[in-house]
């Protein structure tokens, strides 16, 4: 009971109809080199802070919770998004980029979230923007 209370939670607001992409990470690699699509991190803030990959865009999945009720929140993506391309979301472990697509998705983007983490995400070979410390 506990565990599906849990699960519960953190489906919240996930469209059931989202999975991970079946992209593999040579073809997602393909896509961002030919320009066909981007990188969108759905981390938290201070995930962004700590590490980053460097061809990433900052959209924060609390940012679009926050702003999907707004009456602008279509207008605020296209601001921050490109329109025609490929959205590969990533967060930590997956589960917040299925959420964010969902939201995106219902926006009109063509969303594809990514099973890997920032973590393996690096270890593929993206490499991680250089930050000031």
């Amino acid at each position: 009971m506990i565990v599906l209370a849990a699960l519960a939670i953190l489906m919240a607001g996930q469209d059931p109809g989202i999975e991970p992409t079946k992209d593999t990470l040579d073809m997602v690699k393909a896509n961002l080199a030919k320009k066909d699509a981007v990188l969108v991190d759905v981390r938290e803030k201070g995930e962004w802070e700590a590490g980053h990959l460097e061809i990433a865009i900052f959209l924060p999945l609390s940012w679009l919770r926050a702003e999907r009720d707004g009456g602008t929140f279509g207008e605020k993506l296209g601001e921050k998004l490109p329109a025609k391309k490929i959205l590969y979301l990533h967060c930590r472990s997956g589960a917040r980029a299925l959420t964010a697509a969902g939201l995106l998705k219902k926006a009109g983007y063509e969303v594809r979230p990514l099973k890997p983490g920032f973590e393996e995400l690096k270890k593929s070979g993206l490499a991680e923007a250089k930050t000031e410390k």
